[in-house]
């Protein structure tokens, strides 16, 4: 096994990174659906009963939401005296700080305490890689913990959660990332710092450069690859609503804390079909009738 790489910079990331992708969009000679067909057959390994217990605890996901709202946040919030507006939003953001500090916890079990060298040297995930390997138990358990939370979260998105303006950005997040769940499964292979330093220079530069480097033919190269951009586009879109939200501070043009990516104040008179047309995305019943969806509860819009 070859010694670690030091973490790179976004320089080496862009050169490394565009120059693999460029060689290997050059020297792929029958690249298409009849190659990814092929590949598929020949590389995943994901069976129907894997699928099914997704599904279902992705119910599961659905279900505990809805009861932890019902017999804990909503309490909580009505406990803590909290503004209409507010209370109606508690239930989504404590169930999403309830999961991820959960699956962070999780992650950081997996990556600083036990014997898994990814986070040090992210190439090691492809070392020794090859068709129809198992994949640990372990690292069964977060795909499934993840898969099953994103597969909640597109229907989360649709008709659980306040619609905001970045709401559909949101759902094409939700299905890439499932998607990269599910198919690196079949394969077996915080904000800015993690996002926008950790995730593009040690992920990224493992799965454009150093993939190549140990497994010169790996499956669905450009596949993931593109999937992952994606992923780092969308980071980026959402870093710079927190770069609006601190301008808006540091301006003073704030008087209170405020979600910028919410519809303001001023924009409650705009119908919900009119939104809809904006969005570009078919919305739940209740805003189709001008009301607006919050954690699964209609509210008047000028709560």
């Amino acid at each position: 096994m070859p010694p670690p790489e030091p973490m790179p910079g976004y320089g080496t990331l862009l050169r490394r990174g565009y120059g693999s992708l460029a060689e290997a969009a050059r020297s792929c000679g029958d690249c298409g659906w009849e190659l990814a067909r092929r590949t598929w057959a020949e590389n995943a390994h994901l069976g129907w009963a894997e699928v099914l217990l997704c599904g279902l605890c992705a119910l599961g996901w659905t279900a505990l939401r809805c009861a932890c709202s019902r017999s804990i946040f909503r309490p909580f919030g009505e406990w803590c005296n909290l503004q209409p507006k507010d209370a109606a939003k508690m239930p989504e953001s404590a169930w999403k700080l309830l999961f991820y500090t959960l699956s962070w916890s999780y992650g950081t079990y997996l990556l600083f305490f036990t014997d898994y060298p990814f986070f040090h040297d992210p190439p090691s995930v492809f070392y020794g890689w090859k068709q129809g390997m198992e994949v640990p138990t372990d690292i069964a358990v977060a795909y499934l913990l993840q898969g099953s939370f994103y597969g909640h979260s597109i229907y989360a998105t649709a008709y659980m959660d306040t619609w905001r303006k970045d709401s559909v950005v949101m759902l094409l997040h939700h299905v890439v990332t499932l998607t990269l769940i599910a198919s690196s499964y079949a394969f077996s292979p915080g904000r800015f710092w993690f996002r926008l330093y950790w995730f593009p220079l040690k992920v990224l530069y493992a799965t454009c450069y150093s993939s190549l480097q140990s497994v010169p033919n790996i499956p669905f190269y450009f596949f993931f690859n593109a999937l992952l951009l994606i992923l780092t586009l969308m980071n980026i879109y959402w870093f710079l609503y927190i770069v609006l939200f601190v301008a808006k501070v540091l301006m003073g043009q704030m008087q209170e804390v405020n979600d910028v990516r919410e519809y303001d104040v001023e924009d409650t008179g705009k119908s919900a079909r009119a939104r809809k047309r904006e969005a570009g995305i078919q919305l739940p019943k209740a805003l189709k009738e001008g009301l607006h969806l919050r954690n699964g509860l209609v509210k008047d819009k000028r709560l």
